[in-house]
Parts: structure tokens; C-alpha cells; sequence
């Protein structure tokens, strides 16, 4: 049976509970002095080489559960699939059906409209088994519907070992009324945003180091004087989520993750509901997002564009990124440094203009069982081994040893290149089952544990992410203003709407003819409702 180590349990809750503890006496809006994470064998500057941890023995399928049936797990993940995930696929089965009697079909939705068909797998009644869940795929919102099942009374059963391996604070903390609806990976990091730039350009040319959208628009312009074959910006399709909530976020101390319905919440001033949509605030960003789009810093149909935010950056058809976490950040100069290795990338936290970064909440990854699974019980026994299990674990985070990666001082090493590997590093977006003892990170990663470090430093916690929407009594008006947003507010996040307050104006009129105002009254009702009950003021 594998165990995770006791020091990293017992310091990784003893920081949970700390912010728990301190989202429950908060009284002076948010400015009290925050518990900064520890430096702890749960910190990825601690976390030890796969090679020098214990070795996983196989562990054994759980006594409780009947496992006498053949039985193929529907398992779904974001984004799209790596090259070689066949093979990857074909060894996992090889032992999975050993061990379970069951097998795996690994399912990517692609980052193409990945959130319809997301809703879509959970509304439609597909064969599915386990899903991949987030803050940012609403995975409160969707636990308080009844999409998922309830997981306490299975884990214990069918996955003991996974059940113990999590630390119970970490349990309580993805409950939504009362309920575990979702694993939480155990992994500490952070996923706050920071401009991404390259920075052998910016030192070429003297261009500053952006630091707030002043400075990364002077920078954007020295691309696009200087390098003309060279898109300044990145940017796709997605221009709400990579866009315009990304650029709120640089500036702003808006809470958590971002807000829906045009809805403005500041970590400050919890209390303080406001509507951002039709706001001053959101005119003046937007006449910047259009500057931009005049001055040709990204592609006029970027409502087409479906490449990914980083495949422009690795092969050097753009210079930036409006956001980007740390880690993320790290993969893609790693790839982008695999064929150009005279290449630079630079990396600013948005925490040094905000003022203070907040770490993951447990809710931020994790996988769940829809509703609708048959195999509810062998699903969990099966992700008890995606996650306690050294074989699996690392098979489906790395890919097969001598083959994608080898490792070379105790660090991870890809073969070959961006281009050529079959199965990069965590390939399948494995966030969610990232085990720390297990966990390999390339040399360039010691750069990542450093932005860690002084994260670390103006730390506060993540009072919000815990809020769970209820929208039953709104959901045909919820539908409608999703639409709405699409087809009128999507433009002006773009920056195709030539005179932005006649665009907001439009929009607004669409949205409330769409039910805007009783839903962001109903959220507000909501929202202030949790920020009682836990003391945030």
C-alpha cells in the first residue's frame, strides 16, 4: 500500500485549516496578514524526485468491491490528446485489467468550445465515468445541481487507500453541502496569472519588462516595430476567458477565479456586488483591448483562431502572453527552448502589480463521477491507482521512460523535442492526480519554485472559491445571457467594435432584455448569503 509522507500530510492540512480558519475571523476587508504557505515536502521546492522515493508495490484491489464483471471506464480530460497516447493507453490496460478486470478509454475534449461540450457530456446522459473538474469549469455549480454523485461513502469502500492519501481538511474543503463530490489533487502551487513574454526580443531591442498594461503595451509595440513577422499577442478564439478576464485580473483585486453574468466582486470589498458589465470600468478596458486590436498586436479573426495560447510562442509566430501561470509558463519555455534553444522567455507575476497572489484551492483540480456512471466503484479503485500507484502515476504524467523522457541528476529530461516527443510532460493535462512524491520536474521547473518562493511571501487565502451557485431558479435566463455574451459582448472583448460605448450600450440592452438583472440579484442573494455564514467581511 502506498503512503504519502506524514511530514507533508501534516503540514499541507495544518495550511489548509490555517486558511479556513482565516476565512472564517476575516473582519478588516482582506487586509489582515495572511498564513504564507510552508516550505514543506508538499511544496514543489521540496517534493523529491520519483527516483528517490519509495517504490510503489501494486496495490491490491479493494476487498469491498465486485470486480467479477468486465467493465471499460469512460475517463475524460480537457484539451487535446498527445501523439502517443495509444501507447500510453495500452500499458495502462495491461496492468488495469490485471488488477481490476477493467479497462480505459482516455477522452480529450480538445480547447475548441471545450466548455459546451463539457455541459454537454454532464447534461446528455453520455457514457461517462470520470470527468475532469475545476473552479473554472464550475465544478460548484454543477456538484449543487446533482451532476456528480456523492463520493463519501464510496471512497472509503472502493478506494481506502486514496480516501487516507488525502488529507481530510482537503476533503472538507471540496464539500458542497456537506457532500464530496470531487477528488482534490494534493499538489500546492500556484495558478495566478503572469505576463509572458520573450525575453531575448526585449533585451534586443530595449523594450521595458512588463509589469502592468502600460508597460506591456509599450512592449508589444517594440514587436511590432521591430519584428514584423512576428504577431506581438497570442491569442485565440477564447477572447473571454484569455482575453478579458485575464486582463481584469492584472489590475484588479477581483476574487477568485473569474466572476459570471457581468458580475464585479473585489477582494477588498467582498461585500460590494456590483454589475462590471455596462460599468466605466469595463468601457475603459475595452477601448484599451481595441487599441490594441488597431495597432495589429493580434489577429483581426481571432474569433476563428483555435491554436492553442501557446503554440504561437513555441514556434515563434508571437512574442507574449497577455496570462499565464507559473507552471504552464515553465512547460512552454521548455518546449519553446527544445527547438530554439537560443531562445529566451520571460515571465512577470501579475502579483507584483495586484499586490498578492493566493494559492490553489483544493477545488482548483480534481475528478469526479457523473451521475450517470455504471461503474461508479471501479472508476475511484481505478483512480486510486492514477494517483497512489507509481506505475500508473508516472506512465500517465511522463510517458514511458527511455522513450518520451529519461532522468538526469534526479531531473526529468524529454527525448527529443517538442516537435518529435509523442507524450511531453503531464501530456494528458494530469494536473488533477499529481502525486508530490512522484512528481519529476525538468532543471528549468528550479525557476518556477523561485516565483513559488516569493508568491509565498504576499500569500492570502482563497476565502471564495467555495461558493457553490445554486441557478436553478434562472437557468433559462442563464442560457440566454451565455448567448448574449457569445454574440454581442464577444466582439467587444475582441476588439472589433469600433466605438465601444455604442457596442456596451447594445449589449447591455440584450442582456437585460435576457433576465441580466434577476440573475445578478439572485447571485448577489447568494453570494452575500456565504460571505455571512463564513464571516468575510
Amino acid at each position: 500500500m502506498v503512503t504519502r509522507s506524514k511530514a507533508s500530510a501534516v503540514i499541507l492540512s495544518s495550511f489548509i485549516l490555517a486558511s479556513a480558519l482565516s476565512a472564517c475571523s476575516s473582519n478588516n476587508n482582506g487586509g489582515s496578514a495572511s498564513p504564507s504557505p510552508s516550505e514543506s515536502a508538499a511544496s514543489p521546492s521540496a517534493s523529491a524526485p520519483a527516483s528517490e522515493s519509495a517504490s510503489a508495490a501494486p496495490s491490491e484491489t479493494p476487498a469491498g468491491i465486485d470486480t467479477s464483471e468486465h467493465v471499460t471506464l469512460q475517463f475524460y480530460m480537457l484539451g487535446g490528446e498527445p501523439k502517443d497516447l495509444s501507447a500510453i493507453e495500452k500499458k495502462i490496460n495491461e496492468m488495469s485489467e490485471k488488477e481490476l478486470n477493467a479497462t480505459v478509454k482516455f477522452n480529450f475534449t480538445t480547447w475548441t468550445n471545450w466548455d459546451q461540450k463539457y455541459k454537454l457530456l454532464l447534461s446528455s446522459g453520455q457514457d461517462v465515468d470520470l470527468i475532469f473538474t475545476a473552479d473554472w469549469t464550475q465544478y460548484q455549480s454543477y456538484a449543487k445541481s446533482g451532476a456528480f454523485l456523492a463520493l463519501e461513502d464510496l471512497l472509503p469502500k472502493a478506494s481506502p487507500t486514496l480516501y487516507e492519501f488525502v488529507p481530510q481538511d482537503m476533503w472538507d474543503a471540496v464539500k458542497i453541502d456537506g457532500h464530496i463530490y470531487t477528488v482534490p489533487a494534493t499538489y500546492k502551487e500556484y495558478v495566478n496569472n503572469g505576463f509572458v513574454y520573450r525575453e531575448d526580443l526585449r533585451k534586443k531591442y530595449d523594450l521595458p519588462v512588463p509589469k502592468d498594461i502600460a508597460s506591456f503595451e509599450e512592449y508589444l509595440d517594440g514587436i511590432k516595430k521591430n519584428e514584423p513577422g512576428i504577431q506581438p499577442l497570442s491569442m485565440n478564439a477564447d477572447v473571454k476567458g484569455n482575453m478579458m478576464d485575464v486582463f481584469r485580473e492584472i489590475n484588479d483585486d477581483t476574487v477568485g477565479g473569474p466572476l459570471p453574468y457581468g458580475i464585479g466582486i473585489k477582494y477588498s470589498s467582498p461585500n460590494d456586488v456590483y454589475s462590471y458589465w455596462g460599468s466605466d470600468e469595463q468601457i475603459n478596458d475595452l477601448k484599451v483591448i481595441q487599441r490594441w486590436q488597431e495597432k495589429g498586436f493580434f489577429a483581426k479573426n481571432v474569433l476563428n483562431v483555435q491554436d492553442t495560447m501557446q503554440d504561437p510562442i513555441t514556434t515563434g509566430k508571437a512574442a507574449a502572453m497577455l496570462g499565464d501561470n507559473p507552471t504552464r509558463y515553465n512547460d512552454t519555455k521548455m518546449k519553446m527552448q527544445s527547438t530554439h534553444p537560443d531562445w529566451e522567455l520571460g515571465y512577470t507575476p501579475f502579483a507584483e502589480t495586484r499586490g498578492f497572489a493566493t494559492p490553489v484551492h483544493p477545488i482548483h483540480n480534481g475528478f469526479a463521477v457523473p451521475k450517470n456512471s455504471k461503474n461508479a466503484e471501479r472508476a475511484l479503485a481505478f483512480y486510486e491507482k492514477m494517483v497512489t500507484d507509481k506505475r500508473y502515476n508516472q506512465l500517465t504524467e511522463y510517458g514511458i521512460e527511455g522513450t518520451h523522457y529519461t532522468i538526469e541528476d534526479g531531473y526529468y529530461k524529454m527525448v527529443g523535442d517538442a516537435t518529435s516527443n509523442g507524450f511531453p510532460r503531464e501530456g494528458m493535462q494530469g494536473w488533477a492526480w499529481r502525486n508530490p512524491e512522484y512528481m519529476l520536474f525538468d532543471k528549468s521547473y528550479d525557476g518556477v519554485k523561485a516565483i513559488f518562493d516569493e508568491l509565498d511571501k504576499i500569500a492570502k487565502p482563497d476565502l471564495f472559491t467555495g461558493f457553490a451557485e445554486d441557478y436553478s431558479s434562472y437557468q433559462a435566463e442563464r442560457a440566454a445571457l451565455e448567448q448574449v455574451e457569445k454574440q454581442y459582448f464577444y466582439p467587444l472583448y475582441a476588439g472589433l467594435v469600433k466605438n465601444v460605448e455604442e457596442g456596451v450600450k447594445t449589449a447591455m440592452e440584450k442582456a437585460n432584455k435576457a433576465g441580466l438583472q434577476k440573475v445578478q440579484e439572485a447571485y448577489k442573494t447568494q453570494w452575500l448569503a456565504y460571505t455571512s455564514e463564513k464571516g468575510i467581511q
